[in-house]
Order: C-alpha cells, then structure tokens, then sequence
C-alpha cells in the first residue's frame, strides 16, 4: 500500500461558471485575480450566473484528489457545515476515494464556495466565500488523526492570524512529534505578500518541502529573478519546488538544481488546477520513493492533462 498523506486546508466547493470578458467588466473583477467575497456578494453573484458544475474544491484537497487519481493514499481534514454543500462536497470525496476526516456539524457558517469564472482565454477569475472553511482549529486536529500519516500538505491560503495560526502551529508540533515530514504551498502571491515574515520563518524551522510558482518564491526570498532566490533557497537546506508554466519546472535539493521541462498541450481549456495537480504528481512519486526528477516529471505530465479539462479533477 501506497504511503499515507494527510491534506489539510480550506474546504470549498468550486461552481464553474463560463463568461465572457465583458461580464468580469461589468462586475468589477480583475482577471485571473482571486477576491473574498461576503456571502451577499456570493448569493447575488451566484444568482446572475448559469452554473455549469459544481464541485468539492480547494487547493489542497484537489491535490488529494490527484493523488487519489494516481491510486494513493490521500485523506482530506477541512471544515464544511452540514449543508446542502456540505454534502456536496463530503459525496465528491469519498466518491473518488479520499478519505474525510472531519464529523460535520450544524454550524453558524455556510459552507464555504468558490466561484470560477473561465474566460474563452481559459483565464480563471475568483470569487471566494470561505464560510465556515476559514474557522478550522486546533480542536478539530488531534494526535490520533494525525499520527499514522507519512506526510502532512498545508496550504498558505490556510494561514491568518489567530485561530488559523494556532491550528498551523499545533498541526507542525504534532506532526514532528511523530516523526511525520511536512510540507506546504505558497498557494498564491498575494497570501505571500501577506504573510512573507511568517512564511519564511516556516519554511526555515518546520517545513520539509515547499512547493510555489516561480512569482511566489521571488516574493517569498525578496529578489527580482529566480536565479537569484535559488542561491538564496540553497542556504536554508530545504526541498523547494518551483512551477514555471510553459518554461517547465525545477526542484532545488541539497545544493542541486534539477529541471524539468514542460509537456506540450494541444488545447488549454482551464488554468484551475495546475498548480494543484502539479503538486499531485509531485508528492506521489515522492511518497513512492522516486527520484527528484520523476517526481517532476509526473507533476508536470499532471498538471498538463488538467489544463485540457474544465476543473480540477481528473478521475
């Protein structure tokens, strides 16, 4: 049996909707942006749209979907209410086999949702309700949960101030107790910009693997090209994977600079999942015990099919 990998972070379901770019005009959205959104902006949006498919969403829990994909061993912790999209999003897990290991309850929050506006440029623009998702704590993780796992994947959409923090925290405390390796992705540049301090200090202290787009990592080392942070990620002794669209992938490991170039796709339908499914492929074969380079390379063969589909899931 295939190691086991625990994700954890924001469960959101994910309702694709097709516009044009006079309609992210009319709607003040910026394309290719991501924008929280309360839940009166949502309900008016979602009313003036025609749904054409709904989904259990979120970043990390669509990389345990990729694994799922690859006959892993993936299992999914997030906070959904015991609503109507509660039940959506629990039914899309299990019924691609990754395991979900949060009891939902009747919550004073919605189920969090995401709407993904697909340009005919097969551009994605945002509009997040986090709902009940954000309120993920400490007291929803304990050692028993955790403590069987191989690996831990957090995401930085994850983190905030407060009650998030604990929970990051408390999971990192856990998981080096028991010897479990951790790893995380940046998620999006401007949770970068955000939280820069934190996030370095995490990858410096707890984190084994750190995965981002090549944005995300000159933020994150405060430096104008990605030759210049990889002479800054080689100091921290770390495995930092870095995506780069058409130009590929490369992991820097132990001094080493490893490259990956990018598969050719005949059509892009949808940008929502590369990085997500990349991620995928990657952890994986890394769980697998295969090298760098394949881990890659099996990253990026995913994360080209996904870019073919609207969505994020292959199975």
């Amino acid at each position: 049996m295939s190691k086991r990998i625990l994700g954890i972070g924001n469960a959101i379901v994910d309702v694709f909707i097709k516009v044009n770019d006079n309609f992210l005009s009319k709607n003040n959205l910026i394309k290719g942006s991501m924008k929280l959104i309360e839940k009166s902006e949502f309900e008016n949006l979602k009313n003036r749209i025609k749904i054409e498919k709904i989904e259990a969403g979120g970043s990390v829990a669509n990389t345990m979907a990729g694994i799922a994909y690859l006959n892993g061993n993936p299992s999914f912790i997030g906070k959904i209410n015991s609503d109507e999209f509660g039940k959506i999003y629990k039914k899309s897990l299990e019924k691609i086999n990754v395991s979900f290991h949060y009891s939902e309850k009747n919550e004073s929050l919605p189920t969090g949702a995401s709407i993904i506006f697909i340009t005919p440029d097969s551009e994605r623009t945002m509009c997040t309700y986090l709902g009940i998702s954000s309120q993920l704590s400490k007291d929803d993780i304990n050692i028993e949960g955790i403590k069987d796992y191989d690996l831990i994947f957090l995401e930085g959409y994850l983190w905030d101030k407060g009650m998030s923090e604990e929970m990051f925290k408390h999971v990192i405390n856990l998981a080096k107790k028991k010897n479990i390796k951790i790893a995380m992705t940046l998620s999006d540049i401007f949770c970068v910009i955000r939280h820069r301090e934190d996030f370095f200090k995490l990858l410096i202290n707890d984190l084994n693997i750190l995965i981002g787009n090549e944005n995300e990592i000159n933020c994150l080392m405060e430096k104008d090209n990605l030759l210049d942070s990889i002479n800054e990620i080689k100091k921290t002794n770390k495995l930092i994977i870095i995506t780069r669209s058409e130009n590929g992938s490369c992991a820097v490991s132990n001094n080493q600079i490893i490259n990956c170039e990018s598969y050719k796709v005949e059509k892009i339908l949808d940008l929502t999942g590369a990085g997500d499914l990349f991620a995928s492929g990657f952890l994986k074969e890394y769980l697998d015990g295969s090298n760098i380079t394949k881990c890659l390379q099996t990253g990026t063969k995913l994360a080209a099919k996904i870019i073919q589909k609207i969505g994020a899931r292959l199975n």
